[in-house]
């Protein structure tokens, strides 16, 4: 049993997002009926010891010429070094401009082979066939592909939408559970921008409840993958490029990224864990500055800590520095004229963009959540 989502726009072509179970081993008979000359996985060195064969076989078993290439694991491939290592690939392979690359891996991966599709001959198809909870529910919808520099994450990329996109909730049995959790907290954002109901649910206990997700149930994990595809799928066909309402989907991502960036994206802090506490604070800067009743977030911040993760700058191991996360905040790329841009809370489900932020008022929010003024 599957459950198809469209993804469509104006602005691209329309693919579809499956989700259901056993779809690893149905990537040859999906990616074939797109009808590539070859069709080439990308995946990284943990994942491909696990699914690797499995795709490849499936993938062979329907007729289609394949191979694979390995990055190292983790957010450092999402560099300049490994996207030219595989387009290298790609080259030496012989790939066409009707070859197809298959994603295979979570965020990452995703990410990587997505950017080095798009500059592969000016742009060939990929499907992704994202792993984890948190590349299933946001990073392989919507066509967003980049890789980061040391100035910041995901500041080099470009917009390449894929064919395709298979997620398998079977994968997500082998992920431990702090990933689950890591992906659980983009299900959580999805359900703070726009769909109250949704993150309640999310935070349910009861039998009928989805909280069983952030421990790995598959059925709420089924459950949880739909209905963010469905929210994403919807934002993105309205607005490809974010010029406008896509950016809710940064909710979170601006003080989220900043830590990640001070961390130097390292094991400290998933990227999941730190859009868990960048929402915990948008929520509570925006209570702080009379958007939101304080009611609505502690609300967020009660579903967010009950899933286990971070929702206060002590929760990290980190001395953090108010004036350090306000330079990386004025670098990221949704801020504009040197201005700082943050998505803020009217209440749980109500969001919006505010795009000329006080810089001395989130200063002095920073200091008083526990980063550190100048000594």
């Amino acid at each position: 049993m599957t459950t198809t989502i469209p993804v469509g726009g104006a602005g691209f072509r329309p693919y579809e997002v499956v989700v259901g179970r056993g779809l690893l081993k149905q990537a040859g008979e999906q990616v074939a009926a797109l009808k590539p000359t070859r069709a080439f996985i990308v995946s990284d060195e943990t994942v491909a010891a696990i699914h690797g064969e499995t795709v490849r076989a499936s993938l062979e078993a329907a007729g289609l010429s394949t191979g694979m290439v390995t990055v190292p694991a983790g957010e450092a491939s999402k560099s300049f070094a490994q996207l030219e290592a595989v387009l290298d690939r790609l080259l030496a392979e012989g790939l066409d401009r009707r070859s197809l690359v298959v994603a295979l891996g979570g965020g990452v991966v995703g990410d990587l082979a997505g950017l080095a599709a798009a500059l592969f001959m000016r742009g060939i198809d990929f499907v992704q066939v994202p792993t984890t909870l948190l590349a299933q529910v946001d990073s392989s919808v919507g066509g967003k592909t980049a890789i980061d520099t040391p100035r910041g994450k995901n500041l080099i990329g470009a917009f390449h939408q894929p064919r395709r996109v298979l997620a398998d909730i079977e994968a997500l049995a082998t992920l431990p559970i702090r990933q689950v959790r890591s992906g659980w907290a983009e299900v959580l954002k999805h359900g703070l921008i726009c769909d109250a109901a949704f993150f309640d649910w999310l935070g349910d206990t009861s039998p009928s409840g989805g909280a069983a997700g952030a421990k790995g149930d598959p059925d709420a994990l089924e459950r949880a993958v739909i209905r963010s595809v469905q929210i994403k799928a919807q934002i993105v066909g309205e607005d490809e490029k974010e010029a406008g309402r896509r950016a809710l989907l940064n909710l979170g991502h601006t003080f989220g990224h900043a830590l990640e960036a001070e961390l130097d994206f390292g094991e400290a802090l998933t990227h999941g864990e730190a859009v868990a506490l960048g929402c915990t604070m948008a929520f509570r800067y925006s209570a702080r500055q009379g958007l939101c009743p304080a009611s609505e977030a502690e609300r967020a911040e009660a579903g967010i800590r009950a899933a286990g993760l971070p929702t206060r700058l002590p929760d990290v191991d980190h001395a953090f520095a108010a004036d350090a996360l306000i330079a990386r905040m004025a670098g990221d790329k949704k801020a504009e004229g040197g201005c700082l841009t943050l998505i803020l809370a009217r209440a749980v489900g109500d969001v919006f963009t505010d795009k000329d932020v006080d810089a001395a008022a989130v200063r002095a929010f920073l200091i008083e959540e526990g980063a550190a003024g100048p000594v």
